[in-house]
């Protein structure tokens, strides 16, 4: 398995943690193992690229956070909240950089020398997985009140990717359609 591959699924730990302590244990056991496995996820990232991403910072200290606040008030919500503040901070961001013509995407593929796709089609793009990521954060707001933790595990994990695959999906079609 590929080293990225691993990581993906290592990612996934403190949200299976979370979910198997809360179903078999009280809720400051299941918040406990949730946080120590952020952790060792943060120095697993470290150990093998040497670098631990925004995003990946962002998401520990929103679990840690947070499972701060639902370990001392004694309410699992906070820390099923985690994804939706991830959504909603995430695509804020991006939307902000898209209307200070500042796109993200674009910078990062100019860093990486791979500057081919047209600073426009990019920019939509980007406004798009803006849109998507808030929307997602809503959504996963929804989730963590008014659903069960296995369908909350289910949308913070694989219900991701499989809403994330068809954003992509759509987006290959706008492309195509842009760049004619």
């Amino acid at each position: 398995m590929k080293k990225k591959n691993a990581f993906l699924w290592v990612s996934f730990l403190p949200a299976i943690a979370y979910w198997y302590l809360e179903a078999n244990y009280d809720l400051k056991t299941a918040l406990v193992g949730g946080g120590l496995l952020a952790i060792l996820e943060m120095l697993f990232e470290w150990i093998y690229s040497k670098h631990i991403h925004i995003v990946s910072k962002l998401n520990f200290f929103l679990i840690i956070i947070l499972g701060g606040v639902a370990f001392f008030a004694d309410e699992g919500i906070w820390f099923r909240l985690q994804p939706a503040f991830t959504g909603v901070l995430m695509g804020g961001y991006l939307l902000y950089r898209y209307y200070k013509k500042d796109s993200l995407m674009h910078q990062m593929m100019k860093d990486m020398d791979r500057d081919i796709v047209p600073k426009n089609v990019i920019s939509l793009v980007e406004k798009n997985m803006a849109f998507f990521l808030l929307g997602y954060g809503f959504f996963m707001c929804f989730v963590a009140f008014n659903l069960s933790t296995d369908k909350w595990l289910f949308f913070k994990t694989i219900g991701f990717y499989f809403s994330a695959l068809i954003f992509l999906v759509i987006q290959m079609i706008l492309m195509r359609r842009s760049l004619r």
